[in-house]
């Protein structure tokens, strides 16, 4: 199937690894230019920016500032028809609630929250210059799942959703849809990293990373963590002129995990 994405503009924010790489070298794929936001590169990035049809803008998007670099890039490249936003982090909180800091509140909902606002406000004027476009925010099954385990990222997650939900209604008229994709947990650094949730978990709980990794996946249905991949592939679907009529929606990724309708 054809998904017409050849020729279009995308912003991903968050693209140096993990989903956002994932969604980057799906869009390239298609034939997309994708400029792609992160503090650093990386190789797998640098690889891709090799290929011509990525520019890497280094960016920090807990400031103000990312956002609108990212967007003067994809003016300065023709315009902009696709916004991925990505961008997020989670830490586990095994000592609970208490132990979460106003400062820790302030950047959870920067990151997950915050990065994806600025991001999108500085996007729509140009999208509405090109007669609409696509708006894509990776959130989480945790925005409908809420685990005391990362209780400032499940708050903060329902205020992307609830964001999301909201603009779609003010922007369809403009040609815009703004949807969301919730993933469940998915094979990256986030959570099998040396710093990632199944370590984090395994530290406090006296647990294997392994065992605590594979007690997650057998939560889902599949028995499985989804791949970024999986992500990138819906992630072009929405973006494509196939799923015009589709906007306020939210897709959830999760292997089943979530039971309830």
């Amino acid at each position: 199937m054809d998904l017409h994405l050849a020729g279009r503009i995308a912003i991903v924010t968050g693209a140096s690894k993990g989903i956002g790489l994932a969604i980057t070298r799906a869009l390239v794929g298609e034939g997309a230019t994708v400029v792609a936001g992160a503090r650093s590169a990386g190789a797998d990035l640098s690889a891709l920016q090799a290929g011509g049809r990525v520019s890497f803008v280094p960016v920090d998007l807990a400031g103000p500032e990312g956002p609108t670099a990212l967007v003067d890039r994809a003016v300065e490249l023709g315009g902009l028809d696709v916004l991925v936003n990505n961008v997020g982090g989670v830490t586990p909180r095994p000592d609970g609630f208490a132990s979460v800091t106003d400062d820790d509140w302030f950047r959870t909902i920067t990151l997950t929250l915050m990065a994806a606002v600025r991001t999108t406000r500085a996007a729509l004027p140009v999208m509405a210059d090109r007669g609409g476009g696509s708006v894509i925010t990776i959130s989480s099954v945790n925005a409908y799942l809420p685990d005391p385990l990362v209780i400032d990222y499940s708050a903060a997650k329902a205020a992307l959703a609830n964001f999301s939900k909201s603009l779609s209604k003010e922007v369809a008229r403009s040609g815009i849809r703004v949807n969301t994709i919730s993933p469940g947990p998915v094979e990256t650094d986030l959570w099998l990293g040396d710093s990632g949730v199944a370590r984090t978990v395994a530290q406090a709980t006296g647990l294997d990373p392994a065992e605590v990794a594979a007690q997650a996946a057998a939560g889902a249905a599949t028995g499985r963590f989804t791949r970024p991949a999986e992500i990138a592939a819906l992630v072009l679907l929405l973006a494509s002129d196939r799923a015009e009529n589709v906007t306020g929606s939210d897709f959830s990724i999760d292997g089943g995990l979530v039971q309830t309708l």
